[in-house]
């Protein structure tokens, strides 16, 4: 009896075993990207109801302050003249840059989607810096011609960084407000072009600051996409002021090519 009693235990927690497996939400790109593009319809209507957002935990966070989703810029229709996303499958979060340039009120936007559990079926959080009129160095229409010269295509697989390098250049490229070595850290493209706002800097390894500021860029939040060669860290800019902050970087044979910044003044 012992010996049959040992047998329907180890078959029990087989079976226990493959359920789980069968059950185990997998993150997908396509997953990622579907959310993303349901946020995307959401902002073009001003209307969340196509939205799956958790029912037990979700967060809204507009400017780096957890907000209600039904007064903020979700609530604003938008005509979305431009827009991208990216997808880290690892952290089960995306990235959606978009422009609104020509529509009643302009707008740079920049947000991140996070997701439970590896679960894309319904939203956890969605994270928005959103910049306008004020913002430093804002005008959408310049931003939006500087960007639609831009490609953003699939990279090679010899083109495209490690995620740990790709967070490293994007930490670096934050921390040089602090730390004097950190500009040197980066590798520069010969060709790269940094959008700051509107302000357009080529290439964009020239005038960089190098330490100065006690105050670390916090608050980091990152999504990470090795197809595209792309970091972008939320944060709060506390180096110049405690400013909600997205910053964006794109690598092409380990090489900078594009940096994208949204700031908004406080």
């Amino acid at each position: 009896m012992l010996g049959v009693s040992t047998r329907l235990a180890t078959t029990a927690v087989a079976i226990f075993a493959m359920s789980s497996v069968v059950v185990a939400a997998e993150c997908t790109r396509e997953g990622l990207l579907a959310a993303a593009n349901s946020y995307l319809e959401a902002q073009a209507s001003g209307k969340i109801d196509g939205l799956k957002l958790s029912a037990t935990n979700f967060t809204y966070q507009l400017n780096n302050k957890v907000s209600d989703i039904k007064t903020g810029v979700l609530s604003q229709p938008l005509k979305i003249d431009l827009n991208r996303s990216t997808a880290d499958t690892t952290a089960c979060a995306s990235y959606t840059m978009l422009i609104s340039a020509t529509g009643s009120k302009p707008y740079v936007i920049a947000t991140q989607i996070r997701h439970e559990s590896n679960d894309t079926s319904s939203i956890a959080m969605i994270d928005t810096i959103a910049a306008t009129t004020g913002a430093l160095f804002f005008n959408a229409q310049k931003t939006l011609g500087y960007i639609q010269q831009e490609n953003w295509g699939t990279l090679d697989e010899a083109q495209r960084s490690s995620r740990e390098e790709l967070k490293r250049v994007g930490d670096a490229y934050l921390d040089m407000w602090t730390d004097a070595k950190a500009a040197d850290s980066i590798p520069w493209g010969t060709d790269c072009e940094r959008v700051e706002g509107s302000q357009l800097t080529r290439p964009c390894g020239a005038t960089l600051p190098r330490g100065g500021s006690q105050k670390n860029n916090g608050n980091r939040r990152y999504v990470i996409d090795e197809t595209v060669g792309s970091v972008d860290v939320l944060c709060s800019f506390d180096s110049l002021g405690n400013m909600p902050d997205s910053h964006e970087v794109r690598l092409e044979g380990g090489k900078v090519k594009y940096v994208h910044t949204v700031t908004v003044l406080q």
